[in-house]
């Protein structure tokens, strides 16, 4: 049962990184949540709040500390090898947890050794993690002690891809090509070459191509096989936003207003996910800090070629705002609470 009126104390672990600073950012303007910052291997002071927000309090990232100050949940901003070592102790606590890592994800040790390219140490734990994709998954979502938030580059193209495989108006045979372009910041705050300002401004590349972790996460909330996508990943030279351009054959529909409409039923009750008109595309800039997914769409009749473009915040609706969605749903808030 929902109950609006309540609050919560909630932990953050990670808080150092651009999606734990997100999550800071995001919870001082929450009506009920109340973030409290726990402190775990070098984590030391956190991002500057905004202008008038209260400064969190901080405890030691520990069972004992975490069951002492009776925090409701955990948020782990945390890399996949840390989310291993913590989830187990947080649940232990007594807290509900989200963890934004892609350690519990997947749903068995096998694919993510695959794809991740490391072991998972907490395989026990698995089969307790619902996926917390909100548009697909909400009644499992509410009221779970253990949620798996999605990943960024995933939940921009399911939100996209799945609504077209559920109706039947994809061409399997021909596949479907997921060309996605990501600010810098989706690739953490750890400093790199790769990802340093001279080797990102004025240039694009493609990276983990063909083997990108991400690639088993959309198979299964979308369900296609991995012959049938081709994803390919960019860094783009700006520090936030996804846009994700998607392409297909499409059968068993004669207009692009017939595609808008598949997209405008599926979604017609979410508050997070806008339809644009046939013919009008979104860009990065329209969801800028926001926990919106825009979706737009061209269709070619003759050819049967169809595009869709899917554009989110990486930080917002691909992390920090999305675990916030699913903590609302979780605890029992109004699910827009602090995001709108």
């Amino acid at each position: 049962m929902n109950n609006y009126s309540k609050s919560a104390r909630v932990g953050i672990a990670g808080f150092n990184g651009y999606g734990g600073a997100e999550l800071l950012r995001l919870l001082a303007h929450h009506p009920q949540a109340e973030p409290v910052l726990l402190q775990h291997r070098s984590d030391s002071e956190a991002h500057p709040l905004p202008i008038g927000a209260k400064q969190p309090s901080s405890i030691p990232c520990t069972t004992e500390a975490v069951k002492a100050e009776g925090l409701a949940l955990v948020f782990l901003a945390t890399p996949a090898e840390a989310s291993m070592e913590l989830v187990p102790r947080m649940l232990e606590a007594g807290a509900r947890v989200i963890d934004l890592s892609g350690a519990f994800r997947l749903g068995n040790s096998e694919t993510y050794t695959r794809w991740y390219k490391a072991k998972h140490t907490a395989p026990e734990l698995l089969v307790q993690a619902v996926y917390g994709l909100p548009e697909q998954c909400r009644q499992r979502i509410a009221g779970a002690r253990f949620i798996a938030n999605p990943g960024c580059y995933p939940t921009a193209a399911n939100l996209a891809i799945q609504p077209l495989i559920a109706s039947g108006v994809v061409d399997r045979s021909a596949g479907i090509v997921c060309d996605a372009k990501s600010g810098v910041s989706g690739a953490g705050r750890k400093p790199s070459l790769t990802t340093s300002f001279g080797e990102v401004t004025g240039n694009l590349t493609a990276y983990s191509v063909l083997d990108h972790r991400h690639v088993p996460e959309i198979m299964m909330v979308s369900g296609l096989e991995e012959a049938e996508l081709s994803f390919t990943a960019q860094l783009l030279p700006i520090h936030r936003g996804i846009l994700e351009t998607i392409y297909f054959r499409a059968q068993n529909v004669s207009s692009a207003e017939d595609l808008v409409g598949i997209y405008t039923r599926r979604y017609a009750s979410e508050p997070f996910v806008r339809v644009y008109p046939s013919g009008i595309l979104p860009d990065i800039r329209g969801v800028d800090r926001t926990n919106f997914c825009d979706i737009g769409v061209r269709f070619d009749p003759p050819s049967g070629r169809a595009v869709v473009v899917s554009v989110i915040d990486n930080l917002v609706k691909g992390a920090a705002g999305q675990a916030i969605q699913n903590m609302n749903l979780a605890l029992g808030f109004e699910e827009t609470a602090g995001l709108l």
